[in-house]
């Protein structure tokens, strides 16, 4: 069985490359193969060129390194990958190392054996188990390290989800979302940017497939280190799942 592992980058000069070792490292359950495809979406900070320099220092990379001329969004990154893939199951992994991809194969897990054809990895779910936050962190599920804001947009979006679509997820806009093959051809993709996520969300509900979640762990980096999501994406992200409901 083949895995695809998508990794949509934008402007990670100093990230992309710890993240592709530990991508290539990974080491998967028998039986299982991956192939990579990095999407460049149009970096201006040298990204491309390490990501070169990177797949021509190990031979054995087997990376395919798509380009965007220009900076079209992360929605559209991830739409030029499910279009090359080549896997049975794919997978989002971001570039910024947020998301350890040492935890790729328990998210792939449920699809594998069979048991799920969706999984999104919730970090609320982990959270909620570890409480690091204390009594908070065991009630809500947040990061002791994330920001409120950030959290509550996530939460609202996700509760926003559950209210439209008679769901129950934990972690709607989560990173790491798999899907087998055969669910992502009967959706089409339509946003750009970050808006892709609830809308794939949404129609995947929408076709009555259930989304099966495991816990992961979460990094959250600030602002300061390079984190891209705005509020903006938040109110658009709720906008979307209204459109598409």
């Amino acid at each position: 069985m083949l895995l695809s592992i998508i990794i949509p980058v934008f402007n990670e000069v100093n990230l992309v490359c710890e993240l592709l070792r530990k991508v290539m490292d990974l080491q998967l359950e028998d039986g299982m193969e991956k192939e990579i495809i990095v999407v460049d979406d149009g970096s201006s900070d040298g990204t491309h060129a390490v990501i070169e320099s990177f797949i021509q220092s190990r031979s054995d990379t087997g990376i395919r390194l798509i380009k965007h001329e220009r900076n079209c969004g992360k929605g559209a990154a991830v739409k030029t990958g499910f279009k090359v893939a080549e896997g049975e199951i794919l997978i989002i992994q971001d570039a910024d190392l947020e998301y350890d991809p040492e935890e790729i194969p328990s998210v792939v897990r449920p699809i594998s054996e069979g048991r799920a054809e969706v999984v999104y990895g919730s970090r609320i779910l982990m959270e909620k188990a570890l409480g690091r936050s204390g009594i908070c962190g065991l009630i809500t599920g947040k990061h002791p390290h994330s920001y409120v804001l950030a959290y509550l947009g996530g939460v609202t979006i996700t509760k926003f989800v559950n209210l439209i679509c008679r769901s129950s997820l934990t972690d709607e806009p989560t990173c790491y979302k798999c899907f087998r093959r055969t669910v992502l051809n009967e959706i089409t993709i339509e946003s750009n940017d970050f808006a892709w996520e609830p809308e794939v969300t949404v129609k995947i509900l929408n076709h009555g497939i259930f989304i099966h979640e495991v816990p992961i762990s979460y990094h959250p980096r600030k602002n300061r280190d390079g984190k891209k999501i705005k509020w903006q994406d938040g109110v658009k992200a709720l906008w979307t799942v209204w459109r598409f409901r």
